[in-house]
């Protein structure tokens, strides 16, 4: 059986825990991190030495970071569905994933943190503004590229659609303007309709 060791809110263990569901896998989570603690533990430590979540256990084979975590479980449990057996199809939804760490997120994670977890009167408003403004050109991009394509790798859900999917339901669940962005919220209700999906990514942000 799969463990997972990370708290439900933690953005980069809802990828693995979605992926996990996605594939009908047995799996165990640990609550970690956040409120629980738990990651400066000895124990914890001995599996991360970077001390942050999500971590993955597969038998002997031991995972963390949250990308290397959802790889894994696609291309050992998902060959040809959420990992495509063809190179360029593997390397479209590998490049998604990518630009979720180095584009998306990053512009993402102010907004986030400034909105859902710092009170009103310690805002940085500048911080926030320049973060919103990076965040929506990031989406208006990925709505162009969805415009003739069901996922962001092409016809079909691949591991390319998950770090991007739980920051799209983070997004879109702010209170804040956004840009009109129809062929994202097209793609977006075809998750929200994947059972995996609203499980273990449509919680409750805090």
């Amino acid at each position: 059986m799969i463990e997972v060791w990370g708290r439900v809110t933690s953005i980069n263990v809802q990828k693995v825990m979605w992926t996990a569901a996605e594939l009908g896998l047995e799996w165990r989570r640990h609550d970690v991190g956040g409120a629980w603690g738990g990651t400066t533990e000895p124990s914890f430590v001995a599996m991360n030495p970077n001390r942050l979540v999500p971590v993955l256990r597969d038998g002997d084979t031991l995972v963390w970071e949250s990308h290397a975590c959802v790889r894994y479980l696609a291309a050992t449990y998902g060959s040809d569905a959420l990992w495509p057996s063809e190179p360029g199809a593997r390397a479209a939804a590998d490049m998604w994933m990518e630009w979720a760490s180095t584009t998306l997120i990053p512009a993402l994670g102010p907004t986030f943190i400034q909105l859902v977890r710092t009170k009103p009167e310690a805002r940085d408003l500048s911080l926030l503004q320049a973060s919103m403004k990076r965040t929506a050109e990031a989406f208006a991009m990925l709505d162009a590229h969805l415009r003739d394509r069901d996922f962001v790798a092409g016809d079909r859900l691949t591991m390319g659609d998950v770090p991007v999917g739980c920051a799209t339901y983070r997004y879109l669940n702010l209170n804040i303007e956004r840009p009109e962005l129809p062929d994202l919220a097209r793609w977006y209700r075809t998750l929200c309709a994947r059972p995996a999906f609203r499980t273990h990514v449509m919680v409750p942000l805090v």
